[in-house]
């Protein structure tokens, strides 16, 4: 666990399932809407998630709960390989330094097991983030998402 003022980054604990998965639609919803059309944000985060693959996909990886004030305020994770895939704040804790806290946590624990990269997916909304924590854009990337397409980014920040 770790601390960064008022953010404590701790790992992942089954119950907070339903958390994570509001984080996550909400960020998409919301913060990423500006980015994204309503239906590309549905796409990505539809109405009703499928809380079995959630719950999978969360157990099958290190995953990493950012708290404020014991309120989870956002989540990521971290691959074998360097990957991660997820990385998502409450639009109401934007701008308070989650993002950076869980990325200093993922980024740390990648330096103990000696991974020589992190890399990620961005949206265009994470673009700019990942880009001033030293990630660079390897590929601007279509996805097809449940009948729409997402623009997004993959990028990477060499750690050896």
């Amino acid at each position: 666990m770790t601390s960064q003022g008022s953010i404590v980054v701790r790992g992942y604990r089954p119950a907070d399932l339903d958390d994570l998965i509001a984080i996550f639609t909400a960020a998409v919803r919301e913060t990423a809407g500006r980015d994204y059309t309503r239906a590309q944000a549905r796409a990505w985060a539809p109405d009703a998630p499928d809380r079995t693959a959630w719950a999978a996909r969360r157990a099958s990886r290190p995953t990493y709960v950012a708290e404020i004030g014991c309120v989870a305020a956002g989540f990521s994770d971290l691959e074998p390989d360097g990957h991660i895939d997820m990385m998502f704040v409450h639009p109401h804790h934007q701008g308070r330094g989650v993002a950076a806290a869980l990325l200093r946590h993922v980024e740390a624990q990648a330096r103990m097991i000696n991974l020589p990269r992190l890399f990620t997916e961005a949206s265009l909304t994470a673009r700019p983030f990942f880009a001033r924590h030293g990630f660079t854009v390897v590929a601007e990337q279509q996805v097809p998402l449940r009948g729409e397409v997402l623009t997004n980014f993959r990028m990477e920040k060499r750690l050896a």
